[in-house]
């Protein structure tokens, strides 16, 4: 679990993270350099879970070796299926990243919420439901292992 107490407001406790694995963790389905690393250490305090329509099909192979859930999604309303994810896994102790339009519920739902400026572009509504705006997966996963860094962004 991390817990990050935030001036003025009440505190987080985290003990989940949810991602988006295609635009978030990876581009055209490769996993991004540093991520695999950063993804493994985050998951001696988180359950990582990474939730994906695996466009490339590469998302369990480029996971390989990490402690974590991979979730492959049913075509159809992705965005519905990864709120009710983030919902079912306790939205109130659940911190979620993502860049595309598919993501825009799950950052809504999640306690803390992370959109990434990635390559592959972010979408206006992830954006306008994100708590915490990171130009990079690397920096936003760096956020959640150096969670000090988040009490400055989110005191109010």
């Amino acid at each position: 679990m991390i817990r990050i107490d935030i001036p003025g407001d009440a505190p987080l406790e985290l003990e989940n993270v949810v991602c988006d694995y295609n635009g978030t963790l990876a581009r055209d389905g490769r996993l991004l350099p540093g991520v695999h690393d950063r993804l493994a250490a985050l998951a001696h305090q988180l359950t990582v879970h990474v939730v994906t329509a695996d466009t490339f099909g590469t998302a369990r192979a480029g996971l390989s070796g990490l402690e974590g859930r991979l979730t492959v999604l049913a075509p159809g309303n992705q965005a519905a299926a990864k709120a009710a994810y983030v919902n079912k896994c306790g939205a109130a102790c659940t911190a979620a990243i993502g860049n595309g339009q598919n993501d825009r519920d799950m950052l809504k739902a999640a306690r803390l919420s992370i959109v990434v400026l990635g390559d592959e572009g972010t979408a206006a509504a992830a954006l306008g439901a994100a708590i915490v705006v990171a130009r990079d997966i690397r920096i936003a996963l760096d956020l959640l292992l150096n969670a000090q860094r988040l009490v400055a962004t989110l005191r109010r």
